[in-house]
């Protein structure tokens, strides 16, 4: 909130108490709201605990009854080893979905048609609710209804379903089936029954699937036998037609392809063997005959022992050769020797060449000759893949049918075992007793009731706060409207007082002399150590305190609309700075309305009107109270004014004031409300602050902010508000800070308080 510093003459950023969201704080709301709406809670919570009793008074009590039933899907088992109709892994919807099944129409007929509930009075009889108590109190108890067999048994579904309850027990498989009755015995037999009839349900459902899908395979099997017998027929007729002999489970002509290509890998396996031997002789002919690797070679005898003796003939010449020269008689001739030797070996060699181009020869016609059988072959299987492929789809066909048949043949004979032995997954494991109270629960409705209340209770409180907006606390003025608040006016009781003696002879005729009477204004001098004393006292220092900032001689006191303490309040102050020997006048500007001069000097003839228009003087129309020295100007009316505002704006009235100002310390001024007439406006020209009134509990928030927009030049001036007829008895509890105590006057005896 952007709050005026007067004294620093700048804008400051002021944080509204309100703001603050401890736990203390808003405990102490709830607290004052409670306090402050405590008589609407109190009634809206014996209302409906009075409706809560006589709900239990009039409402039969009702009972509950539970059984408990286990969903096993090992039974099966046991007896077979597939259970294609049953439920292998049971899942939360799996579960749940029984739970409906429980709650269903078909399970409640059931119940119905095996108990015979039609002729049950707790299930089909007359509902004795609170209502239908209330009506036949008022209108009398209505003759018997008379109904069929259809309408009872639908009435009798309707109350089973509306009774029945099931829920899953944690994640286990087992389900909590409960029935709400009239009667213990009847809770627990129709709790009892309702798994019967779910288990039976289960049975002839079984059954009824078994049976159809019993029908519906014998009509199948009958056809997939006819057509596999036609197929295999159609298979058989072809390879009679198109002369197909098969052979180990193979046509022929597809046996002799594959021997043949046998034939030919192996022939030319043989033609690769034989071309790697002569290509090797090959290259040792044209190299090294002695270190020659050939495997045919070395297993030759004849090249064997010449390789030795070579290789041990030219051991002896290195030998000689390094013992007596290399040309010793004797290497020479080992020499010689050696040469031979390998004239030998070369020439065996030749003779093993001409052996290996033999065998290449050989393994080469081997070759041709199975290359073309094997294309003969093949050129006859070209042929007839044109038939097989047909024969490949017959065979296909008749395999098919053949597997279809088995296959349904096998499902026929389970679901006869089936059919013949039926078994349930479902089983009662705990059946319901007699059934225990569980409506209407006493503390239960009750305890609703007085919550229902405290709810209703608390939301008309906040509605009659949300739409009565007041003003009832400082932080609300400060807040709502940007402007201190400098005094709280309480309200004072509207008691006789002892007159002070007043002053006799003439003087207590004179017209010009200020009445005292009852007025609560009088107040700050007969009762000077009151509250309502220290309060105006409050109000003459803010303006003391303002007046340090600004020359404000002249301050108005206005407020929102009528009958607000404006001008009780005006007067209280002015009589209090005159107490103080100051020299003080008040000014009645209500021309409108001058409650202020009927009050003060009701037989003046004199005043500011007067003064104005030229047809008197200053002092003349000044009245001025005795004790005090309080000079008043009091306004005179012979008949209402028109042209008030006009007045207010005049020269004269400028002229007037310019002229007191230099006599006077104080000049408080009683303008007229903001809301009925403008001429608190029309008095800006010579007023130069205003004190706001609004009466505490009483004025709207609402008529005071369209009062202060309205005269946005006033609202500049205001220095401060006062909240008048302020109950401190109850203020504590619209305040919303902890630690206030509005109500302890006791607080304020040692200063020398009184009431």
């Amino acid at each position: 909130m952007l709050q005026v510093n007067r004294n620093l003459g700048q804008v400051e950023q002021v944080e509204h108490p309100s703001a603050a969201t401890g736990p203390s704080h808003v405990l102490h709301f709830a607290i004052n709201f409670i306090r402050r709406q405590y008589v609407v809670i109190a009634i809206a919570v014996a209302l409906t605990t009075l409706l809560g009793v006589v709900y239990l008074m009039t409402t039969p009590p009702s009972f509950t009854a539970y059984a408990r039933m286990l969903i096993d899907t090992r039974k099966q088992q046991v007896m077979f080893a597939q259970q294609p109709m049953t439920w292998d892994f049971m899942e939360s919807a799996m579960v749940a979905s029984q739970v409906e099944v429980l709650k269903s129409e078909n399970i409640a007929r059931g119940v119905v048609k095996e108990n015979h509930l039609t002729e049950d009075p707790d299930i089909v009889g007359p509902g004795n609710d609170l209502w239908g108590t209330v009506t036949a109190a008022i209108f009398g108890a209505p003759p018997p209804e008379v109904r069929s067999e259809t309408e009872l048994t639908k009435r009798a579904i309707g109350a089973v379903m509306g009774g029945v309850t099931a829920k899953r027990v944690g994640l286990t498989y087992v389900i909590e089936v409960g029935f709400q009755s009239k009667s213990p015995g009847g809770a627990a037999r129709i709790a009892n029954a309702v798994v019967e009839a779910y288990i039976h349900d289960q049975l002839d459902a079984k059954f009824q699937a078994t049976g159809r899908a019993t029908a519906w395979l014998q009509d199948h099997i009958a056809e997939l036998k006819e057509q596999s017998a036609i197929a295999e027929r159609a298979v058989e007729d072809f390879k009679d037609k198109n002369n197909m002999i098969s052979a180990d489970g193979r046509l022929v002509n597809e046996q002799k392809v594959g021997e043949l290509s046998s034939q030919l890998v192996l022939a030319k396996k043989r033609t690769a063997e034989a071309q790697a031997r002569f290509d090797r002789i090959q290259t040792i002919l044209r190299g090294d005959t002695v270190d020659a690797t050939v495997t045919d070679s070395l297993n030759n005898n004849v090249v064997s022992k010449l390789r030795e003796k070579y290789l041990d003939d030219a051991n002896k010449e290195s030998d000689w050769s390094a013992r007596f020269g290399p040309n010793h008689l004797a290497a020479v001739n080992l020499r010689n020797q050696m040469k031979g030797i390998l004239a030998s070996i070369r020439e065996e060699l030749v003779r093993l060449a001409e052996t290996y181009r033999s065998d290449l020869e050989i393994a080469k016609l081997n070759q041709e000759a199975a290359e073309k059988e094997l294309a003969g072959a093949v050129a006859q299987s070209q042929e007839a893949n044109q038939v097989k492929v047909t024969l490949r789809q017959l065979e296909s066909s008749a395999k098919t049918f053949r597997s279809q048949y088995d296959s349904l043949l096998q499902k026929y004979t389970e679901t006869q075992q089936q059919q013949s032995f039926p078994i349930t997954e479902a089983r009662m494991i705990t059946a319901a007793e007699s059934g225990f109270k569980s409506s209407p629960v006493t503390g239960r409705v009750l305890s609703f009731a007085i919550l229902g209340g405290l709810l209703l209770g608390a939301g008309i409180g906040w509605l009659r706060e949300f739409w009565y907006r007041v003003f009832r606390t400082n932080k609300q003025v400060e807040a709502i409207l940007g402007k201190d608040s400098i005094a709280l006016l309480p309200r004072l009781p509207k008691t006789k007082k002892p007159r002070r003696e007043q002053p006799t002879g003439s003087q207590s005729d004179d017209p010009r002399m200020v009445a005292r009477g009852h007025d609560l204004s009088w107040t700050v001098i007969e009762a000077p150590f009151s509250r309502y004393a220290e309060e105006v006292r409050s109000i003459k220092l803010a303006i003391d305190v303002n007046r340090g900032v600004e020359t404000n001689k002249v301050v108005g006191f206005t407020s929102s609309m009528p009958e607000e303490g404006k001008s009780t309040t005006s007067t209280a102050v002015a009589l209090l700075a005159a107490q103080a020997n100051a020299r003080v006048i008040l000014i009645d500007c209500d021309l409108r309305n001058p409650s202020l001069s009927r009050h003060l000097v009701p037989r003046a003839t004199i005043g500011l009107l007067e003064v104005i228009s030229g047809n008197a003087s200053l002092d003349d129309a000044i009245c001025r109270d005795p004790v005090t020295n309080l000079a008043f100007m009091p306004a005179v009316l012979k008949s209402p004014l028109a042209n008030s505002s006009e007045l207010l704006a005049s020269e004269a009235m400028k002229n007037l004031f310019e002229q007191l100002r230099e006599q006077f310390d104080y000049i408080v001024v009683d303008l007229s409300p903001l809301v009925p007439i403008v001429d608190v406006r029309s008095a800006l020209s010579f007023v130069d602050a205003y004190v706001l009134i609004i009466e505490w509990g009483t004025t709207s928030v609402d008529t005071v902010q369209r009062a202060v927009h309205s005269a946005r030049a006033v609202s500049d001036k205001v220095i401060g508000v006062v909240l008048n007829k302020v109950d401190f008895k109850s203020l504590g509890r619209f305040d919303g800070e902890p630690g206030k105590y509005y109500n302890k006057n006791k607080l304020y005896a040692r200063y020398g308080y009184v009431e």
